[in-house]
């Protein structure tokens, strides 16, 4: 969904391999953003943020990145590892800063580099030195002569301290910690839940908006459909549902998985709305795709390849995790790919009463966000965005709730059976 409609997240070839030069580390820090395209007009440049310039003070024990600005803007900043990095997510920025900047580094900050991720979204990539945190993360408007400026404040910490941190947003774990109850006296340990743990994966975000048309695009529907989903679940009470994503945060694959295996999840479902090119004409209703290692047919191939390559535009280096290669004949998969299909059977029997299905609705390709070797995992493509009808359907919250409740009676069909001969653990 992110690459097939490449057309219109990346702006052309040369806008790709300016996006993937700066993400994936081939680029030099400080390197600034592709000049526009030749459907960016001068006027169209203009109206967006001028960045004018970039500096980092402190030292090795607390860093602070600073970003003048003509406007005050929304960001997005996190923490990822392997390599050490501090990602910050902007709307499309005009960098206008000075040759050379970022190059240099200083305290915890190595150096750091900028440029356009995709129409609508730029991004900042810091290089950490040694382990850090995020302390704050604010914009400051203009006040006593000086522009707005983006603060990112780092501060040192220990290696399984960070590799700890969650990749939320810097807004968020800052009120976390603000919030959290002075540690006088040790709480009473909660019992156990032993309810079977369902989660949900809200599919891109971040500076990933997936498919889009008319104006809407499948980050936001598809994290609305999925949080629709979670409340619907969490009244009936029977499971403890867990989210990979509840805003408009970008998530890795990798990422995605590892919350699954961590959670010991019953079940993995990822949410999704699929679209086509218009040389490719028009299809539309709901899929239900499996893990395979050969695609059912050409567009499930096209879907997995293009779902593949988010994390390129997210930014994140693309690998796999080492223990999928290895167990893809390991008696387990078999298991866990046996239930996912059974799991995907049960979800069509309940949908296809219900709502409108696609004329194969049954497919599987080699998804890596379906790559959990222990955890029974489908991809739903809910439908068609570049279908008027189907688009018309997917911000409806009538059929909104109408599809929830289907998807929550197959899960409630799925996993009652399945735990009733295997228990309560995976």
């Amino acid at each position: 969904m992110a690459s097939r409609a490449i057309q219109h997240v990346l702006a052309g070839f040369a806008l790709l391999c300016a996006a993937a030069s700066l993400w994936l580390g081939d680029a030099v820090p400080g390197r600034a953003e592709s000049p526009p395209s030749p459907a960016q007009t001068p006027a169209m440049v203009s109206n967006y943020p001028i960045a004018s310039d970039a500096r980092l003070s402190g030292d090795a024990a607390q860093t602070r990145f600073i970003l003048d600005l003509d406007k005050p803007i929304q960001h997005r900043a996190f923490i990822k590892t392997d390599p050490d990095q501090v990602v910050v997510d902007l709307p499309q920025v005009a960098f206008r800063l000075p040759a050379g900047v970022g190059a240099a580094g200083r305290g915890l900050i190595k150096g750091f580099r900028y440029g356009l991720v995709m129409p609508g979204g730029s991004r900042i990539v810091m290089d950490l030195a040694g382990p850090a945190k995020i302390a704050k993360s604010y914009v400051l408007d203009a006040a006593n002569g000086q522009p707005p400026r983006l603060v990112v404040e780092l501060v040192e910490t220990d290696r399984a301290s960070m590799e700890r941190l969650p990749l939320r947003s810097a807004v968020a774990e800052a009120n976390a910690e603000a919030v959290a109850p002075p540690a006088t006296v040790p709480a009473a340990p909660k019992p156990a839940d032993s309810r079977p743990v369902v989660v949900i994966d809200a599919g891109h975000g971040g500076p990933d908006n997936g498919t889009q048309s008319n104006g809407e695009m499948e980050k936001n529907i598809v994290l609305t459909f999925a949080l629709a989903l979670r409340d619907r679940l969490e009244k009936a009470g029977k499971y403890r549902v867990v989210m990979t994503r509840t805003d408009d945060t970008f998530i890795p694959l990798d990422e995605r998985v590892k919350i699954a295996r961590k959670e010991a999840a019953s079940l993995f479902i990822s949410i999704h709305a699929d679209a086509l090119p218009r040389r490719e004409g028009d299809a539309q209703g709901a899929s239900i795709y499996t893990l395979s290692d050969k695609a059912s047919d050409a567009e499930a191939e096209r879907l997995a390849e293009a779902e593949n390559k988010a994390d390129a535009i997210g930014g994140v280096t693309l690998s796999e995790e080492p223990i999928v290669a290895d167990i893809l004949i390991d008696l387990a998969q078999r298991e866990t790919r046996t239930f996912s299909n059974r799991f995907a059977k049960t979800l069509m029997g309940e949908m296809k009463t219900k709502v409108r299905m696609h004329k194969h609705p049954l497919k599987s390709a080699g998804f890596r966000v379906l790559k959990a070797p222990d955890v029974p995992s489908v991809l739903v493509e809910l439908g068609y965005v570049s279908n008027k009808s189907d688009l018309e359907l997917l911000v409806s919250e009538a059929w909104r709730s109408k599809t929830v409740t289907t998807m929550a009676q197959a899960i409630d069909s799925f996993l009652g059976k399945r735990l009733a001969t295997v228990g309560p653990a995976n």
